[in-house]
């Protein structure tokens, strides 16, 4: 791969992981909408905005082939429900003022990934990944003490973002396609609750103004832009690199909850997120020696298969029994190919 696909690649990663970090600062622009409100013309527009640029780059032929797949359908339905949760949630908890624990829930994702895996998958950890598993467990245990609750908010955007990734990697289709499928779903029932809300007279669009209106309006913008950003770093940069920029949105998540919002950060809080780090870190060191020891046996099993197609390559072809040729010939029993050296 060219260099600079390579750097296009990591700047449309950080691109899309620097637009999730900074999300906050956007959803309480939308106030005095409530988190419902928002949530729903977040479905309405995104749909909108999904449908124009596939329209642009002319790619419906899925359609078709998704329609005749029950199945698939019926998970892209369960992730448009479980992705309405993790999107509800995250805007109610940043407009409520709970920016530090909504990234916490971002942090904890990769332990609560691979924990499902094990669970339901029946995959095999490495010792690191147990060990990294067990550190995110006793960082929950100890915001659980601290807070005298479990962090509810961090724990329901990471498994319900968890379960989506899992439902993802069964549907297998792009995603931009996915996330078009999805927010069809989601459309009818998020449209009829924005009428109404209209009924009831208790919609903020087109009532607060033509500002206001425009930045509900935007929330498909927001929703799309990142995504598009992401599957243009996905074929341009290797998966660990992508692995380590994802670390971005919730550790920009965090300073703006800290800094920007000035949430508060007692002892217990920063003693959690201090061994969630940990655990992070160990699950990161772990995923690049085992990914550079992948690299260094693929490379040594080229090189073996190198070698034995040169030496294959490099043997004389002889004469059938050269030591006798005063033997007659015997046409009727079928020469016995020579037996090729062992390889060495």
């Amino acid at each position: 791969m060219k260099d600079s696909e390579q750097r296009a690649g990591l700047l449309y990663g950080f691109g899309a992981y620097g637009m999730w970090g900074l999300v906050p600062l956007f959803w309480p622009l939308m106030k005095p909408a409530g988190a419902v409100e928002i949530l729903a013309h977040r479905m309405v527009w995104s749909l909108a905005v999904v449908a124009i640029a596939l329209l642009a780059l002319r790619r419906w032929g899925w359609i078709r082939e998704l329609l005749r797949q029950p199945r698939k359908l019926g998970l892209i339905t369960v992730a448009a429900t479980v992705i309405t949760v993790n999107w509800g949630v995250y805007i109610w908890a940043v407009n409520a003022g709970q920016v530090v624990e909504a990234s916490l829930g971002y942090f904890i994702n990769p332990l609560v990934t691979i924990a499902m895996g094990v669970l339901l998958l029946k995959e095999r950890l490495r010792p690191a990944q147990w060990a990294a598993v067990g550190i995110g467990f006793a960082a929950v245990v100890v915001l659980t003490v601290g807070y005298g609750q479990p962090p509810w908010i961090s724990l329901v955007l990471a498994f319900s973002f968890a379960v989506y990734g899992l439902i993802k990697k069964k549907i297998n289709i792009g995603g931009l396609e996915s996330l078009a499928a999805e927010t069809a779903v989601q459309f009818l029932p998020a449209l009829a609750y924005l009428l109404w809300l209209g009924s009831q007279g208790s919609a903020t669009f087109g009532t607060e103004g033509v500002g206001h209106a425009a930045l509900l309006a935007a929330t498909g913008v927001v929703t799309a832009a990142p995504l598009i950003c992401f599957g243009a770093a996905a074929i341009r940069v290797p998966l660990s690199t992508l692995g380590l920029l994802q670390y971005l949105a919730p550790m920009f998540q965090f300073t703006l909850g800290v800094v920007y919002f000035h949430e508060a950060m007692p002892a217990e809080r920063w003693a959690g997120f201090s061994l969630v780090w940990l655990a992070l870190t160990v699950l990161t060191w772990d995923a690049l020696r085992n990914a550079r020891r992948t690299r260094m046996k693929a490379a040594r099993l080229a090189a073996a298969a190198a070698e034995s197609a040169a030496a294959a390559g490099s043997l004389p072809t002889s004469p059938a029994n050269p030591a006798s040729p005063a033997a007659p010939a015997t046409p009727a029993t079928p020469a016995t190919p020579a037996r090729e050296p062992a390889a060495g």
